[in-house]
């Protein structure tokens, strides 16, 4: 039997799944009139976004996400979606279609990694909670990269720049072509 994940409608009328609809709360400032006084509250996330694609025959795309360092080099993954339901693993052999996050981290890795391995995502936004994810980084110049890769499909990749640790708020985006619609950071200074 297939697994069903619930999901929940949120404030900007998005499907999401419980965990995104908690993210979507921290993107905003809550009112609370009871108390006369308003709490905001900090996210570190990246929201990826998946196009809804007139095709014969959709599967949704493998993604893989990390931080590397101005010369491409992999520091962390951060996260990495594909068919975790396959038997005997199998999900795991298409995963070297997402070529560029294979040659510098996927090939080496044991799958599933804990906290990073999920299963993939539908067309709308996905969100990945980034805190605390960079504690253990050396301050410097990095990019989120994102690549995504989907059978009968093609494959991109996109990246944003973050520098570490985080002084100011970042909020930055890059627009896809095809297999991803768009990414978005959003990352506070730590207080």
């Amino acid at each position: 039997m297939a697994k069903v994940t619930p999901h929940f409608l949120s404030l900007t009328g998005r499907q999401n799944r419980p965990n995104t609809l908690v993210n979507a709360l921290y993107r905003l400032t809550v009112p609370l009139a009871f108390l006369g006084t308003t709490v905001t509250v900090q996210a570190d996330e990246l929201e990826v976004t998946f196009p809804t694609l007139n095709v014969a025959e959709y599967h949704a795309p493998y993604v893989a996400v990390w931080l590397a360092d101005a010369r491409g080099k992999r520091v962390v993954d951060i996260a990495v979606w594909y068919d975790t339901d396959m038997a005997n693993n199998e999900g795991e052999k298409w995963l070297k279609d997402l070529r560029m996050w294979w040659r510098r981290s996927g090939r080496s890795a044991s799958m599933p990694i804990d906290g990073v391995s999920g299963a993939t995502h539908r067309p709308g936004t996905s969100s990945i909670d980034l805190n605390g994810r960079f504690e253990d980084v050396p301050a410097g110049d990095y990019f989120v990269w994102v690549e995504a890769a989907r059978e009968l499909g093609g494959r991109e990749t996109l990246k944003v720049p973050l520098s570490l640790p985080v002084k100011q708020t970042v909020n930055t985006s890059a627009q896809g072509q095809h297999e991803l619609s768009s990414i978005q950071l959003l990352m506070e200074p730590a207080q």
